[in-house]
């Protein structure tokens, strides 16, 4: 017998991972490819649910094994059988043991064999109890969440809130998307592509022009493959609504890629909007953003190779708008990329802040008098966020902070944007609006 696709692929991935810090965003689709529908759905659930709540099932992996010294190999194929017990209720036991020997077996660790299916039949039996010595410790292993973070949100949020956002990181996420500027061009074309989208998902009731979906159907990923949907989070989607270009209006946007920003500020502004760039660092970015600008239908998109916390290659005080989106610990998104919470340490943000700094003070070296400067981050982390608009704020006395245009339960009493991802169906985002003095 053969270990089932999905289960085969699922410890590829987490091997990876584990071995070479890689991202479960980028290996799932290549993985899932030349899957079946049914194995593809079970691929993403054993994935990103093990990765969810990986603290919880070592530490009842340690309780079973008593403690016991094991390879990676064996520790992944018990996450795997375990989670499937716990948490895929409607999978018979005796497969999941079996399909875990099977894939010990695949791993080339026959010696192991009988030890996990030992450690599989006891857990289904019964679990043991887990004993914590503080609230701190029980909140990081029940939400599989490192101490640090835990410590760090409960000190900025409180207890209550903390335990609200972890929740809401281990739950799957709802998916997002747009309609693409593809879509858009023509009124009889957005219409049978709106109806056709309505058959398959929900229109989102905070942000016009937004669709959710609990799953990505064949249809969906159709539409998608022809550009005339983008799956964007609706967090991110929000940001990109407040560019909102005016005619003759010129836009930049630092740290561009993927793009989906870019294009869909594109899509919803201006038919008359003036020159709108997209910049990147890195050549296969730059190579990627282009694409997926070009697929979206905006090719009126300029898409430039720089070095965003170097001078930029533009004059002074030339953009009406510009946008950073910047490069950030990404907590805010830890439900849709639940691996970056083991692979971050507490250093990160700071280093980070240091690059944020540098990058902001680039771009507000090209907004126009009376232009926009918005900055924005997927992290939840004041570092990257408030105390850094405040000493940006502290320098540069000829800028001053608005409420960007969002929906006022995203405002917070000290004028910018912060959405929070146990708020509904997003991602956590930051948005910050600067106006240059005229």
């Amino acid at each position: 017998m053969k270990v089932s696709p999905a289960r085969k692929a699922a410890y590829d991935i987490l091997l990876k991972i584990e071995a070479e810090k890689a991202f479960s965003s980028v290996l799932l689709p290549k993985y899932a490819e030349n899957l079946q529908e049914r194995d593809r759905s079970l691929l993403y659930a054993l994935v990103l649910g093990v990765l969810r709540r990986q603290l919880l099932l070592d530490r009842y992996i340690k309780e079973l094994t008593k403690g016991k010294k094991l390879d990676t190999e064996v520790i992944l194929i018990l996450r795997l059988g375990l989670f499937q017990i716990m948490f895929m209720t409607k999978i018979p036991g005796h497969s999941i043991v079996n399909e875990a020997v099977l894939l010990t077996g695949t791993a080339r660790k026959s010696s192991a064999k009988g030890l996990v299916n030992a450690v599989l039949r006891n857990a289904l039996r019964k679990l043991p109890e887990l004993s914590y010595t503080d609230d701190i410790e029980r909140l990081s292993i029940e939400g599989s969440m490192p101490e640090w973070l835990v410590r760090r949100w409960i000190d900025q949020f409180g207890i209550e809130k903390t335990t609200s956002i972890i929740n809401a990181f281990n739950e799957p996420p709802v998916t997002a998307f747009r309609l693409t500027r593809k879509a858009l061009l023509s009124a009889e074309r957005r219409e049978g592509i709106t109806q056709a989208v309505l058959n398959e998902a929900s229109a989102s009731e905070i942000l016009p022009g937004a669709f959710t979906t609990p799953r990505i159907t064949p249809d969906l990923r159709r539409l998608s493959d022809e550009g005339f949907i983008y799956f964007q989070d609706i967090g991110s989607q929000m940001i990109a609504s407040t560019v909102s270009l005016k005619a003759h209006q010129s836009f930049l946007d630092l740290c561009a890629a993927p793009g989906g920003k870019a294009a869909m500020a594109a899509a919803q502004s201006d038919k008359n909007a003036g020159i709108m760039v997209a910049a990147e660092l890195h050549g296969s970015r730059v190579r990627f953003l282009k694409q997926n600008c070009e697929l979206q239908g905006a090719e009126n998109i300029r898409v430039v190779q720089l070095d965003a916390e170097h001078p930029l290659p533009f004059p002074e005080r030339s953009f009406d708008v510009v946008l950073v989106d910047a490069p950030c610990s990404g907590t805010g998104t830890i439900g849709s990329n639940p691996e970056i919470r083991y692979f971050l340490e507490s250093s990160d943000i700071y280093d980070l802040q240091r690059k944020q700094r540098e990058i902001l003070h680039q771009a507000s070296n090209v907004v126009k008098p009376g232009g926009r400067l918005l900055y924005s981050t997927c992290s939840l982390e004041r570092e990257e966020n408030e105390d850094l608009i405040r000493t940006f704020m502290t320098e540069n006395d000829d800028f001053s902070l608005v409420s960007p245009n969002l929906p006022e339960i995203f405002l917070t009493v000290e004028g910018n944007g912060r959405i929070f991802p146990d708020t509904g169906p997003y991602e956590g985002f930051c948005i910050f609006e600067l106006r240059r003095r005229n």
